[in-house]
């Protein structure tokens, strides 16, 4: 859209451009200095605004970091907060789910306290933009948990963001653990 924009733009002083021509030499002289800096302008402003528009990594990312700050402070429903508040997000983990309701009962059902939640971080973040609405996030999960809490637990994932009214949510979320072998079994 922005590059029919342009092109419409472009067309357009293009005729005021025959415009001066026909009026004299010396219209003509000024604008063939002007259409340049005019086009290049023009051309600049679109890049940086279709740039910004098209590549939304920096908020997807603090959606990230906020949920990785709310999981070590305990707070589940806030950590929640960054999936859609839908019945079609769809939670793929130990089993399939489908539903806000169903993903937040199946979180609370395995990290019942505090010991059980440890300490979240990610790491290897990946964004992809798909389109203006979508995205995808990959990377590893760490977290790190005593003995009562069930022991550290790894793994990767891969999250699909909608752009919403309330800012980019998880649609879709496909996490795998990676089974601890032990210290004995690296290298193995």
């Amino acid at each position: 859209m922005a590059r029919q924009q342009i092109k419409a733009s472009c067309h357009s002083l293009c005729a005021v451009r025959l415009t001066y021509i026909r009026a004299g030499l010396r219209e003509w002289r000024i604008m063939r200095v002007s259409y340049p800096l005019v086009a290049a302008l023009s051309l600049s402003l679109a890049s940086v605004a279709c740039g910004a528009a098209a590549n939304p990594s920096g908020e997807i990312l603090a959606v990230m970091q906020n949920s990785v700050a709310r999981w070590n402070r305990g707070d589940m429903a806030g950590f929640a907060h960054s999936y859609k508040n839908s019945p079609d997000i769809l939670f793929i983990g130990r089993s399939v789910s489908h539903g806000y309701a169903q993903m937040l009962a199946a979180y609370r059902r395995h990290y019942a306290n505090r010991a059980q939640m440890g300490r979240l971080s990610f790491s290897h973040l990946a964004v992809q933009p798909l389109d203006e609405r979508f995205a995808t996030v990959t990377g590893n999960y760490h977290l790190q948990r005593g003995k009562v809490g069930g022991g550290d637990a790894d793994g990767y994932f891969l999250l699909v963001f909608e752009k919403t009214t309330r800012g980019w949510k998880i649609v879709r979320d496909d996490s795998t653990a990676v089974p601890w072998r032990g210290p004995c079994a690296a290298g193995h």
